[in-house]
């Protein structure tokens, strides 16, 4: 038991690394979702590793996409037991 480790409870994640977790779940390459989607595989790769801005319309289109709410999406670190929305 000294080897034993606690498991952190969050773990901060981007915009772009909650896009690439949520597609992953859905065994989703980039390409199929790009498919899906329409959004270019390359746009895809940027958004992931945060090179380009997710946006409100391309949240939208990918949440529909990956079966998941767009907050999901735009706020990955979001604490509702912490934060206010207003």
């Amino acid at each position: 038991m000294s080897e034993y480790r606690k498991a952190k409870r969050h773990v901060e994640v981007s915009v772009g690394e909650s896009v690439r977790i949520v597609r992953e779940l859905q065994e989703l390459s980039q390409n199929e979702l790009a498919e899906i989607t329409g959004i270019p595989q390359s746009t895809l790769s940027a958004i992931e590793n945060n090179r380009v801005n997710l946006g409100v319309e391309r949240a939208k289109i990918l949440a529909r996409a990956l079966k998941c709410h767009p907050a999901v999406l735009v706020f990955p670190g979001w604490d509702i037991n912490q934060e206010s929305a207003a």
